[in-house]
């Protein structure tokens, strides 16, 4: 890939203008690409079996159920996202100055880079399982660290790699993705109503004390791109293909994935390893080679994003000199760790980030009506703070999720106040409710005390 002229690729600083140059289809490709991830496949057991003992509770057809709802939500929420980026042209970090302050951004920044560390290294680790199931063994520490180069190479031309994601790649991860869905029915898919645990109390083995969690589960996938969606979008050609690209083209390849990782499971047996079902139809390596070789654009993002995020604590240095620092860290990192907590990863996200997309939406939309103060003086807003911390305590109510010590401290808040979690209950979508009205009750507050 040749280098693209300056004016046509991301700046260096936050001292440069960004470039719009991305049309709808330049981001459909790329957010499309993004919805289509192997942890669709190796993640989709986290949406049958959403609670901390790995028991499956749900059947394969409650699952789909829960991860389209799931996913369509937080489509919605990531168009949502995508939006205050190309009406600004500020990256999404830098976007939190008119939300908290330019002090107070940077707690959410540096919870933000530690997610997308964290989310970079799990794509490494993903990517490094799924070369050596497919090339029957090897050393793993060799995937790993070609992903890792591949991945520091594609961030130094970022706007570049998303136009070739729309040239190239998408066209092959189209075929590969229809080719397993054919192979999948010709084998001949199970009952999908039928528990592969114990059976819940709902129809189609439904726990529907647990169906919300899954949903939940799958709606963290997708809102874990909403602190990164304008990193991209400030550098698109209008706000609606922004938000038409991200919501829909990201989650209809989610949905996708994700129903092909069930219809896989489904097909598992206990010694076909992870990606078994996908490697054992006809032509079945050559086309999972596509799905693995391609990951790579998953880890892209994540370090891209990482690089640009410390921009907002550190304006003027060199987003080449970071992304390339940042992928050796991701690289050592997938050398060192294991994949054991993905669910509680999960889990965190979306109590982080579902309400602070809601504490974003209702200042942004309803009160500042598109106009933020993000220089490096904006003021701090200690009530958006207070709005999104309210958020974050609704969802840790709902769903502590499996972190350890902070899970424990959240469940003694609920046995204190005597609260118990209903069925009905989604901590995403109350979280993000109760984030945005606590925020637009302080905008409210705060315009009637302003001087006239």
């Amino acid at each position: 890939m040749s280098a693209p002229t300056e004016a046509h690729e991301a700046p260096l600083t936050l001292d440069q203008p960004a470039p719009r140059v991305l049309s709808f289809w330049d981001q459909s490709a790329f957010w499309a690409n993004l919805g289509v991830s192997l942890f669709a496949f190796s993640g989709a057991y986290t949406v049958l079996a959403p609670n901390t003992d790995g028991a499956l509770q749900l059947s394969i057809a409650a699952g789909i159920v829960a991860m389209i709802i799931g996913t369509v939500v937080g489509g919605l929420m990531l168009g949502l996202a995508a939006v205050p980026g190309a009406r600004t042209g500020k990256p999404a970090m830098v976007l939190l100055r008119g939300l908290f302050g330019a002090k107070l951004s940077y707690l959410p920044t540096i919870l933000n880079i530690a997610q997308l560390i964290g989310w970079g290294t799990f794509e490494l680790i993903v990517i490094g399982s799924a070369a050596e199931e497919l090339f029957g063994g090897g050393p793993r520490w060799l995937y790993v660290v070609a992903a890792g180069v591949i991945t520091t190479v594609l961030t130094i031309w970022p706007l570049g790699s998303v136009r070739m994601l729309r040239r190239f790649v998408t066209i092959g991860v189209v075929i590969a993705l229809a080719w397993f869905y054919i192979q999948f029915f010709r084998a001949g898919i199970p009952d999908l109503t039928t528990n592969p645990g114990p059976k819940g109390n709902g129809p189609f083995g439904v726990d529907w004390s647990l169906f919300w969690i899954a949903t939940d589960a799958a709606l963290a996938v997708s809102i874990s791109w909403m602190p990164v969606a304008a990193d991209y979008t400030r550098h698109s050609k209008s706000s609606r293909a922004a938000f038409g690209a991200a919501s829909g083209s990201y989650a209809l390849t989610q949905i996708v994935a994700y129903i092909l990782g069930l219809l896989a499971l489904a097909l598992a047996t206990s010694d076909s390893g992870t990606y078994g079902p996908f490697l054992h139809v006809t032509l079945g390596a050559f086309f999972f080679f596509i799905l693995v070789f391609r990951e790579a654009d998953q880890s892209f993002a994540n370090v891209y994003s990482t690089a640009v995020s410390i921009q907002n604590l550190w304006p003027r240095i060199d987003r080449r000199v970071l992304s390339i620092g940042l992928g050796v860290l991701i690289t050592v990192l997938a050398l060192w760790l294991q994949m054991d907590d993905y669910f509680g990863f999960l889990g965190l996200i979306g109590s982080v980030f579902v309400p602070l997309l809601g504490v974003l939406v209702a200042d942004f939309f309803l009160r500042a009506k598109g106009s933020w103060n993000t220089e490096e003086d904006a003021p701090s807003r200690w009530g958006m703070v207070v709005a999104w911390l309210v958020g974050l305590s609704v969802y840790q109510l709902i769903n502590p999720g499996d972190a350890g010590a902070w899970t424990r401290f959240w469940v003694n808040i609920q046995e204190a106040l005597g609260f118990t979690k209903q069925a009905w209950m989604s901590a995403s979508l109350l979280s993000f409710l109760a984030a945005g009205l606590v925020a637009w009750l302080v905008g409210r507050v705060a315009a009637t005390r302003a001087p006239k």
